[in-house]
């Protein structure tokens, strides 16, 4: 990999959640599989992998299911909820999440979460995994209005940090996550797994990725601490 011209210090970094703190994707299909087939849906995996593009769940319903009122909504969320929680044993941190976060604790460097996903699902697997300790902030899909590509998210959450958003990394793995982040003037490392590569070096995307990025992963389950492109001392590129 060749060496990364910096010319601003790092002063923190925002999180996507699912797939990038947590190895939830297929624990999500599952669930929402469940729920579509409860309201006499049925979806293929083609169809399945919109949930994973880190829209909300009120776009993912609609997107499904077409407008419903508030309170069909409603309903039809937290079902969908009791549908993941019933399937979140499951679910862990992404393998060297943790060695990679008392990294950055170790040199200072400020760490929230951007997630689309609801404030009680994030809430509860945050608990269960015993994560809540490493983030100063922590924002859902519930307080804003529009979710990813939308920057709403990630300004939301720079702002709670006290952070100007071009001081800020975010980590994503979804196109609409890289769009948020890029829109909010964030750098953003962008996470794919192997079959998910061509996705996201989409040809409106392939700048965000190889310029934008201090490096590109090809496995969400690669996180390195000792990578020295992902030290936290180290400051963002140009």
């Amino acid at each position: 990999m060749s060496k990364i011209k910096v010319n601003c210090v790092l002063r923190g970094v925002v999180f996507d959640f699912d797939g990038v703190i947590v190895d939830s994707h297929p624990v999500h299909k599952r669930a929402w599989r469940k729920f579509l087939e409860s309201v006499g849906r049925t979806a293929s995996e083609e169809d399945l992998e919109f949930v994973l593009d880190g829209r909300k769940r009120e776009d993912i319903l609609r997107h499904f299911l077409g407008d419903l009122d508030p309170e069909l909504m409603m309903r039809y969320g937290h079902r969908k909820e009791q549908f993941f929680r019933n399937e979140a044993r499951d679910v862990e941190t992404i393998s060297g999440l943790l060695s990679f976060l008392e990294d950055l604790e170790d040199a200072g460097v400020a760490k929230g979460v951007a997630s689309s996903g609801s404030r009680s699902r994030v809430s509860f697997l945050l608990d269960r995994l015993d994560l809540n300790g490493h983030f100063q902030v922590v924002v859902t899909g519930d307080e804003v209005k529009n979710g990813k590509p939308d920057p709403s998210i990630f300004l939301r959450a720079a702002q709670a940090l006290g952070k100007d958003p071009g001081e800020l990394l975010a980590f994503e793995d979804a196109v609409s996550g890289v769009q948020s982040a890029k829109a909010a003037g964030m750098k953003c490392v962008g996470i794919a797994q192997p079959d998910g590569l061509p996705l996201c070096l989409m040809p409106e995307l392939e700048l965000s990725f190889l310029t934008s990025a201090c490096c590109h992963i090809p496995s969400s389950k690669n996180y390195s601490p000792n990578c020295p492109h992902l030290r936290p001392e180290l400051c963002l590129p140009q």
